[in-house]
């Protein structure tokens, strides 16, 4: 069996240690040509000891050149034999293009992962996708250049991997309706504030936020979690990966994170992907296929879980939810504006410079401001991305 030529982007980060943990398990399928990182060059240099890629990319101009000032070159070469190429931010374009690769793990968080993965697909590469924001700034974009080079996303988050593995293996978006599909249920754990009094939202904390009760993941996630914002980036994203429209998806509260999503079909059937919250799971199974391989997650025992609750999201606790419903009407202009406004200001409510509910009212401030706008090129993308981030941190001093 040839040896899978892995690029991962975002290795210090959530999914890029857990991908790397699964590959370590199967060295006899999978070699890591590259490594990207931004800050954490402590970790990175960890991963490249036991690794051993052909190169590294650091996005982060000063930590590029702690490195470059440090014994860290040294030290990898020493111990393993020889000195990884050492790339930046400007680099990595290239590096996503390379022949060397065959397979590329997009787990940059936010609209910084759009470049190198849209990049990645015009290329030609099998694209193992976990950043959903790349979708929902550019999804017309994304699927064409799949259409035009033959590229492949094979989908990371749980919950789009439960829907990719019960569908048809034969399923193709282009025909999405030929396939006898009800509706897709992407189920949500409701986060830490589920059963939270309404009035107490006013004043939660980051620290409260970011304590999801089953998953363990970045700050950023954890808060969009906590929110629900993740649960509407993930409806945008269905809607590019699966080719169904807006009325055909759904969401269900799911409290215990066992059931990751489900597919329903017209003969009344309905078919979904269970398993423990561990994103090794969906990783091993984009990493292996056509084949299942062991992802070292642990085994789901029913009888000792012994009950499965769900219940319909209440858009009042979780009015994020509610804005990306409406967003997934018109999502190639709005899905933009409701992931550019989100991440500025989750990051203010983690710097503590705008209260937990504000990131509800700049969205719907954004929404409102932008609801007209077009895009025609993913110059426009970029442009409206630029525009919105800029606009909702001025509103945000205002707060």
């Amino acid at each position: 069996m040839a040896l899978q030529n892995l690029l991962i982007l975002g290795a210090t980060g959530t999914i890029g240690v857990n991908t790397l943990d699964v590959v370590a398990r199967h060295p006899d399928r999978f070699k890591v040509s590259g490594l990207v990182a931004g800050k954490n060059i402590d970790l990175l240099f960890a991963q490249a000891c036991e690794h051993r890629p052909e190169t590294l990319i650091i996005c982060d101009d000063e930590s590029l050149a702690r490195w470059r000032q440090s014994d860290l070159c040294a030290k990898l070469k020493q111990h393993i034999g020889y000195s990884p190429a050492l790339g930046g931010q400007g680099d990595l374009l290239a590096l996503c293009r390379s022949n060397n690769i065959d397979t590329v793990v997009a787990a940059i968080v936010g609209s910084a992962g759009l470049r190198p993965t849209l990049c990645a697909l015009e290329a030609g590469k099998r694209v193992l996708l976990a950043n959903k924001e790349s979708l929902v700034l550019a999804g017309r974009f994304m699927i064409d250049a799949c259409t035009a080079s033959g590229a492949t996303i094979l989908p990371v988050d749980s919950e789009h991997n439960a829907i990719y593995q019960c569908l048809p293996t034969n399923y193709d978006l282009t025909k999405a309706d030929q396939f006898g599909i009800e509706r897709l249920v992407l189920t949500a754990s409701g986060g830490p504030f589920r059963n939270k009094p309404l009035n107490e939202l006013l004043e939660v904390t980051p620290a409260q936020a970011i304590a999801h009760p089953n998953w363990v993941m970045g700050r950023k996630i954890s808060v969009d979690s906590a929110t629900m914002a993740n649960k509407g980036l993930e409806l945008i994203e269905a809607l590019w990966l699966f080719g169904l429209p807006a009325k055909q998806l759904s969401v269900l509260v799911h409290p215990q994170s066992i059931v990751h999503s489900m597919v329903e079909y017209k003969d009344g059937s309905m078919l979904a992907q269970l398993g423990c919250p561990d994103m090794r799971t969906p990783i091993a199974h984009v990493l292996g296929l056509p084949d299942r391989i062991e992802s070292g997650s642990p085994r789901l025992n029913l009888a000792q879980l012994g009950r499965l609750d769900f219940e319909e999201p209440d858009l009042s606790r979780f009015p994020m939810l509610r804005l990306a419903f409406e967003v997934l009407n018109k999502p190639e202009t709005l899905a933009p504006v409701f992931n550019a406004v989100n991440e500025v200001a989750v990051d203010l409510f983690l710097n503590e410079k705008i209260a937990y509910m504000d990131i509800v009212r700049l969205t719907e401030m954004g929404l409102s401001r932008y609801s007209t706008e077009r895009i025609n090129s993913l110059d426009d993308a970029f442009a409206l991305d630029t525009e919105v981030r800029a606009y909702a941190a001025e509103c945000a001093e205002q707060f």
